[in-house]
């Protein structure tokens, strides 16, 4: 079976070497691997987010587009794109804009760590949060279920989003699939080894925090300069030193064999200095990086070959999206006006029975709810609540979100699989209701 990955990066900087390390270099060798189909692309939409300064988004795109080619890249295997020359991502986006649940994506990293900056500063929750960053999750599903992507190459900090398009998946086939499965379920793919490059003070490589070490930019003794500044303890030459917890030798390790990385350790232990373990560390990052600043600058040098590789890819990228887009827009009544067969009336059956949420108020005086089958069989029992407006709240909540707020819910009891079905089965009658009152 040939499995689809796909990663992109988002253009907003040039690229250092945790975006080498973290997306580029194991995205290429899943491309390298037999029965794999990949798509790499710019996310210069989700740059938007981020940046409003255009000369640096153009800027950016160029030298990415360029980092992925000269690091060994093949066009004629894989599918390499810029996403906003892919039309079919925001038209997506929206549609699974309207089956995502605003509960969602309150709980979005990025969203709630940027209300938690607020908060501590003393400002309004939502201040300077734009929709872009608030349904950031969202065009990031799109990217990858656009392609019905298998796996995705993520750091660590990424795979909630991952988990949330896996859940707009779900609910989109739920709803439209009609007994299909209109997007495959993805997953995350994450280097065990070093998933996330520290940067040089320690913390995660990361261009806010202005610790990154350049990929190509300043050539060789920008390289040697930036190891130079990595954080180090004040042991010395002779001194024995732990390699444990070292920003250095995690970044050693991103491009050593098993035998450099247990040489290195000794050494250090032995009394290695952390002059002379820089020394080796940018020796060794040459090594590999050398020959890839050579193309990188040659590309660089002729953006047009750059621009033909994207156009190429995002032919190559909508044959591919069309079709399914078109079968989406099919899905959930987007169609061609055409006459419709006349049918003949049929005798009316009884509605069948449904699963039953029940609120209601004990002796105790407190607030409840629970969830019965069709059969009266309970799935769900809440605890008790002060305010019955509250246990309205939860019942609604779960009849919007369905299984995503049981985690939170106040509830005693829950027979989770029935449950779920039992909310899934509410959810497709509704559907069914509000199309019969469309028609009519």
């Amino acid at each position: 079976m040939t499995e689809r990955v796909l990663t992109g990066i988002t253009t907003t900087g040039t690229p250092h070497l945790g975006n080498y390390v973290g997306a580029i270099r194991p995205a290429i060798r899943a491309s390298q691997a037999p029965g794999v189909e990949s798509f790499f692309f710019l996310a210069d939409y989700h740059a938007l987010i981020k940046c409003d300064d255009p000369a640096r988004i153009e800027r950016s795109r160029l030298e990415i587009a360029a980092t992925w080619l000269a690091a060994g890249l093949d066009t004629k295997r894989v599918t390499f794109y810029r996403q906003s020359d892919i039309p079919e991502t925001p038209e997506l986006t929206w549609l699974l804009t309207c089956v995502t649940s605003k509960g969602q994506m309150n709980r979005a990293h990025a969203y709630k760590a940027s209300v938690d900056a607020n908060v501590a500063a003393g400002e309004d929750p939502d201040a300077n949060i734009t929709m872009g960053l608030y349904s950031y999750p969202i065009l990031m599903a799109a990217d990858i279920l656009l392609f019905n992507a298998h796996r995705v190459p993520v750091g660590r900090d990424q795979v909630q989003h991952i988990e949330m398009a896996r859940d707009v998946a779900q609910r989109f086939n739920h709803l439209f699939g009609n007994g299909r499965e209109l997007f495959v379920l993805p997953n995350a793919e994450v280097e065990e080894e070093v998933a996330t490059l520290p940067g040089l003070d320690g913390r995660k490589m990361s261009k806010s925090y202005d610790n990154t070490i350049p990929l190509f930019e300043g050539g060789a003794k920008g390289l040697k300069d930036a190891v130079a500044r990595i954080v180090t303890d004040s042991r010395l030459p002779g001194e024995p030193k732990d390699p444990d917890g070292s920003s250095l030798v995690t970044i050693y390790d991103a491009f050593a064999n098993a035998d450099q990385r247990a040489q290195m350790r000794a050494d250090l232990r032995a009394g290695l200095g952390w002059g002379d373990a820089k020394q080796r560390t940018v020796e060794l990052i040459e090594s590999q990086l050398g020959p890839m600043r050579a193309r990188y600058e040659e590309l660089m040098a002729h953006p047009e070959r750059v621009e033909d590789a994207l156009m190429e890819g995002a032919a190559k990228a909508r044959a591919v999206a069309t079709p399914l887009l078109r079968e989406l827009r099919e899905a959930v009544g987007l169609r061609k006006m055409v006459a419709l067969p006349k049918t003949q009336k049929t005798t009316t059956t009884k509605t069948a029975a449904l699963p039953l949420f029940k609120q209601y108020r004990e002796t105790d005086g407190r607030f409840y709810f629970k969830l019965t089958a069709a059969n009266g069989t309970t799935l769900l029992q809440s605890s008790g609540l002060a305010d019955g407006r509250e246990a309205g709240q939860w019942v609604k909540r779960l009849k919007t979100e369905g299984s995503q707020a049981l985690d939170e819910a106040p509830v005693e009891f829950v027979d989770r699989a029935g449950v779920e079905a039992a909310l899934a089965e509410l959810l497709v009658a509704a559907v069914a209701d509000n199309k019969a009152e469309n028609k009519a």
